[in-house]
């Protein structure tokens, strides 16, 4: 009989770790889901609480995570967009079908790759140092003094996150969505003699509304996911500086991990 406390081996200890992950999950989600009410009440409420969450920081995380990151996303999404241009000119050659490569990239863009490397960048350079940020203060026990002055961590630090990232997440992808339909504008000029306006003029007629408005969608979730994924890791930190490491990496791969599996299921849904 094993001892209790003790881990089991075999099959009985593999169920058992999966039981436990399957709880740690689950309190964790929870717990994520509940900051997340509770957040939202300070955004909407606070004002009559005479706490109201502060617009300045609002507009320095803005900042950080909107118009820093602009530069290395349009990059990124030119980049997709010109390899999107040679794959598709290659692949719809074999049909005799290449002129259609303006609608494959049309809609790639739009509803796909524009929202998902936009997540995936955010949380990777904000979403990481959002966490890296919360537990340095926990760690060093700023958030405890926070509290002994009255001050909710939650309307102090999560809220002006979490809005500047439901504003700027939408935008960065719209930013995303022009640059990676440029970037196969540009490519398929050179490689199908189409003038980049006839390029334009036709992705006009094939996109309707509701392709952008899918992408704009799935960029306010994943503004949810990394900022629920980063604060939720940041406020669990333990062990020092280590554990801020530990903490932050968790974060950035949880958050890349929920995105690409929420884009699955959006994709899954919105096009049956």
């Amino acid at each position: 009989m094993a001892v209790e406390g003790t881990p089991h081996s075999g099959i009985g200890g593999a169920v058992e770790r999966l039981g436990r992950g399957t709880v740690r999950s689950v309190e964790e989600w929870g717990y994520a889901f509940a900051m997340l009410v509770e957040t939202f009440y300070w955004i909407l409420a606070g004002h009559f609480q005479r706490q109201p969450v502060r617009l300045a920081p609002v507009a320095a995380r803005m900042m950080t995570i909107g118009v820093q990151a602009a530069p290395i996303l349009a990059v990124l999404t030119f980049s997709i967009g010109v390899m999107l241009a040679i794959q598709g000119i290659h692949t719809l050659k074999l049909f005799g079908a290449e002129s259609q490569v303006v609608v494959g990239i049309a809609l790639s863009v739009t509803r796909e790759f524009g929202p998902m490397i936009t997540g995936v960048l955010v949380a990777g350079r904000s979403g990481s140092a959002l966490t890296a940020e919360i537990g340095t203060k926990q760690i060093s026990q700023e958030i405890d003094a926070l509290r002994v002055m009255g001050i909710n961590p939650l309307r102090y630090l999560v809220a002006p996150a979490l809005l500047a990232m439901l504003v700027m997440l939408p935008a960065l992808t719209i930013l995303a969505d022009i640059m990676g339909l440029l970037g196969g504008a540009v490519y398929t000029a050179l490689a199908m003699d189409l003038s980049i306006y006839a390029y334009l003029d036709r992705t006009a007629a094939v996109l309707q509304l509701d392709d952008i408005r899918q992408g704009l969608v799935k960029s306010v979730v994943f503004a949810l996911i990394i900022t629920l994924v980063a604060v939720t890791n940041g406020f669990a930190v333990e062990g020092g500086a280590e554990g801020v490491g530990r903490a932050t990496t968790r974060a950035v791969v949880l958050s890349i991990a929920y995105i690409v599996v929420a884009d699955m299921l959006f994709t899954f849904f919105l096009t049956r």
